[in-house]
């Protein structure tokens, strides 16, 4: 899948790469997507060629090529940039703020083009293995169907890490985190430690200590006083992409 953002940058990249030969730069992507930082453009990139959409060529400056479409979009499964036809344009009332990339069949019922689809911030990636610092990039979404959701405030968070696989979270899911402050113990959990970590972990209280908590015998439980885990939000949801 391809949040709004990502999908936005493919086809600028994608046009761009047709129209003159050469990829836009940093700076040209920013201001295309209208983000504040290159930071957020790092990051879309990544997440584009993680997925298999582009791909960087070596020792070459500003070198992006755009490796294959979404299928809305292309129907073969790969593009050459330079000699790609321009893209199509998306079909009416497409919504592209999930795009099926390479899917099967049956992804936990998400639906890009649902008009009762519920758009939530996608803040980063979490850490499921050490703790890495919170990236709360606002501008990008995924959508969801209400089904997953409940009562109260949602986001979502893309999963690094494997110390959560005996729970069924592996590395490269997006969990859905309803806030929570003060959920019960044994619940999967966004925890922040000593206010600049951010970690993904079963919780546990005990005689005014906190445990976090892996699903993963290779990973130690981390215990800490109750003054330095904030707890972000409880885990009610996972999307996973085959």
């Amino acid at each position: 899948m391809l949040t709004k953002k990502q999908y936005e940058l493919l086809l600028f990249i994608n046009k761009r790469l047709n129209d003159q030969g050469v990829s836009p730069s940093f700076d040209e992507m920013k201001e295309a997507l209208g983000l504040r930082s290159k930071s957020g453009i790092h990051r879309l990139i990544t997440g584009l060629e993680e997925r298999g959409f582009i791909r960087r060529l070596p020792h070459r400056a500003r070198a992006l090529e755009v490796s294959r479409l979404p299928d809305n979009l292309a129907p073969a499964a790969a593009i050459p940039a330079a000699k790609a036809a321009p893209a199509a344009s998306p079909a009416p009332g497409f919504r592209p703020n999930v795009i099926l990339g390479d899917f099967r069949p049956g992804l936990a019922g998400v639906s890009p083009a649902s008009a009762d689809a519920v758009s939530l911030p996608l803040y980063g990636r979490i850490a499921a293995g050490h703790p890495i610092e919170a990236m709360r990039d606002t501008s990008n979404t995924i959508e969801v169907p209400p089904s997953m959701l409940g009562r109260g405030e949602h986001f979502a968070l893309e999963v690094s890490g494997d110390s959560m696989v005996d729970a069924g979270i592996f590395d490269g899911d997006t969990v859905i985190v309803r806030r929570d402050e003060v959920p019960d113990t044994g619940a999967i959990v966004v925890a922040l430690v000593d206010d600049n970590e951010v970690t993904l972990k079963r919780l546990r209280r005990n005689k005014g200590s906190i445990a976090l908590e892996p699903a993963n015998k290779a990973y130690e439980t981390r215990i800490f006083g109750p003054d330095r885990v904030r707890v972000q939000g409880r885990v009610v949801g996972l999307i996973r992409r085959f």
